[in-house]
Order: structure tokens, then sequence, then C-alpha cells
């Protein structure tokens, strides 16, 4: 008999619980005739910095240009060098490269798999003027070590919070410890859009007022260019769906950890597990183990029409684009050892707990336990 499918992610399962809401508020933006930075996109950045206990938002077109547009912000420039980790999506060094600046890797740390903050003490330059890292798969690094780090040296920090809405660092938000905090509103994120979208968040208010005007072309009023901006703006229709998600965020969140607690009770004595930290919590945008047995594994799971994802199987510092940095692999061998055993297993509020210990069981049994 045909197994069920079980996808990482289900979006029409959270579609269809959020249906009246959604199409009413679509509906109402459609007969408005307005859809560009309207009253859905201003009330969404006061929502999202009321969330944050920050003083300002600003929405843009996607979380890589909430990393890029960061960078303008706080003046990074061509030949600068900024930190970051070799073991993320590609959008935060890409950023780095899109100003010019040079990306510098510091590899991570074993069991969080974030960015380690004595690696990033050993490649700070006269050149370093920022770090960004990344609170990867929906745990917050170690900020605390970051922004000590960051005052002693003078550089600004950046925090890629695209996999982590509603996490927190011991009393504060993710996203609102740095300088800046970037979010990405990508559909599989944790609050996500039905397309593409992005979001600033920060205390400093000429972050704010730059990345305001460069989001809009450089453009403070009608036809009157400060500088050479962008066209990164939010549209109303998908603030009105982010709006309406942002109610329900720390539900979804809460519903992961309780997913996850159900994973690592069931598979944690033959698999490293996701770690927690009793600082801060984890809101398992994915919920990604460590093996040995990776293709087995993964081979065991397609055979039972489960999804997985190798997240990510090539790291930055081997990417073609970054050829010219001239890196190795095993430059940074914990992030070459990751990329190498790192398997992400479906996480979402709406699947069912039975559908864990299902996953659960088949891992268990490619494994001969």
């Amino acid at each position: 008999m045909k197994k069920t499918p079980i996808p990482m992610l289900d979006l029409t399962a959270q579609f269809n619980a959020l249906r009246p809401e959604i199409e009413n508020a679509v509906k109402q933006i459609l007969e408005s005739g307005h859809f560009i930075l309207g009253a859905n996109v201003e009330a969404l950045e006061k929502e999202i910095a009321g969330y944050h206990n920050v003083k300002y938002a600003v929405s843009l077109a996607s979380g890589t240009d909430a990393l890029h547009l960061s960078l303008r912000a706080v003046g990074i420039k061509e030949g600068d060098e900024v930190i970051t980790t070799p073991f993320t999506f590609i959008a935060a060094a890409e950023a780095i490269a899109y100003v010019g600046a040079i990306p510098v890797f510091a590899d991570i740390d074993k069991d969080t798999l974030n960015i380690d903050p004595s690696q990033i003490e050993k490649k700070i330059t006269s050149k370093t003027k920022a770090i960004i890292p990344v609170h990867l798969f929906g745990l917050p690094a170690d900020m605390d070590e970051i922004m000590n780090m960051a005052r002693s040296y003078d550089l600004k920090v950046i925090e890629d919070c695209a996999q982590a809405f509603g996490a927190r660092y011991k009393d504060k938000a993710a996203g609102s410890i740095g300088d800046a905090g970037c979010f990405s509103f990508y559909p599989s994120k944790n609050l996500g859009a039905y397309g593409d979208g992005g979001m600033l968040i920060t205390n400093d208010q000429g972050i704010y007022e730059k990345v305001r005007l460069l989001r809009n072309h450089g453009s403070a009023s009608a036809y009157n260019h400060s500088f050479i901006g962008y066209n990164s703006r939010l549209d109303e229709i998908q603030a009105a769906i982010l709006r309406i998600k942002l109610r329900h965020i720390d539900s979804y969140n809460q519903t992961r950890a309780g997913l996850a607690k159900l994973y690592t009770s069931a598979i944690s004595s033959v698999v490293q597990c996701p770690v927690e930290k009793d600082d801060r919590n984890h809101v398992y945008h994915q919920y990604t183990i460590r093996t040995n047995k990776r293709a087995e594994i993964k081979k065991a799971l397609e055979d039972n029409a489960v999804s997985s994802v190798v997240y990510y199987p090539i790291p930055l510092h081997l990417q073609q684009a970054f050829s010219y940095l001239g890196h190795k692999k095993n430059d940074f061998p914990e992030s070459d050892a990751a990329a190498s055993d790192v398997l992400s297993l479906p996480i979402y509020p709406e699947l069912p707990p039975e559908k864990v210990a299902y996953i659960a069981n088949i891992l268990l049994k490619a494994l001969n336990k």
C-alpha cells in the first residue's frame, strides 16, 4: 500500500487553519487599491518592534536585503572585513560581498553548530569592522561573549535571525541584542509570508533612518533622493498575512519545541540531537541531528515517503562563489564535519506527534536499534 508522504513542512495545513482571516485580509487590501507601504506594513513594523522590545523596525523585501542594508547603514565599505560563520545559508556572506567587504569565516561550535566566539577573536584584524552571528536552526548564538568581544574591539554586531524568530537569549529576544537584527519571512520560516519578505530591528535611530531611506531608492519624500538606494519594500498583502501569523508565533514555536522533545527522547541514544541551553530557547526552525549513518537513515526515510534535508552540504568556504578567498577543505574542520553528518527531520506545528514517533521508529530500524 502506498504510504502517505510526510513533508518537511506543510504550509497548506497552516493556511487552512487561518483561511478565513487571511482571505478576509487579502480581500480588504485588494479592494483598497493600496498595495505598497500602507497601513498593514506600518502596523506590522510597530508590532514586531513591540514583540522584540526595541524602538524601531523596518520592513524589507527579504532577509538578505535586511543583512545587506544593515551593513550599508553601519558604514561597512569596500576592503573592510566582516566575520561570520561558514556553516549557514549564503545570505550573510553574500551581503558582506555586496558592499565590497571581505567575508572572514570563523569556525563553529560542534555542539550548537553556531559560530564559536573563541574562533572569532582569532580572526580579528585592524580591518575587521563587524560580526554577523547566525542563530542557526533556531538556537541563539553565544551573544554575551560576542557582544563583549565586539565592545572590546569596537565592532558592530548584526544578528542573522532568519531562522530564529521568537527565540530568546537570557532575558532578550534574538535580534535585539546586537546593533541590528535581521529576519527573513521566506514561506518556510517559523514566521513566514506567502512570498519573500524581511525585517530589520534596532534600537539605533541612525540605522533605522538610513535603512528606511535605503529601502526606497534613498528617498525621504517623492522625487527627493538623498543618495543611491534600493527597491526593497514589503507589500501590504504580505504584511497583512504576517500580522495574522504573528499572533500565533509563540504557540507555533512552543509546539515545535514539544515535537523536538519527542524526537530527542526517542532517538538521542543513537544519534546526536540538537542541544538545549538553560540560558536560551531553541525555536526549532529545523530539527537537525548528526550521525555517521546519514545515508542509511536518509534512504530509509525516503523508502517510507518521509522527507529529510541536508543543510548545508557544501560550507561557504568551499563554495565556488567564494573561491577568491582561497580556502580549502579542513580550514574550518568543525564546519566540514557538520556538513558531512547533519540531517534535518520534518518539524512544523501541524505535524502530529504520532508522526514524530513513526519517523523516529524508521530511524531506529535503519540503525537496527
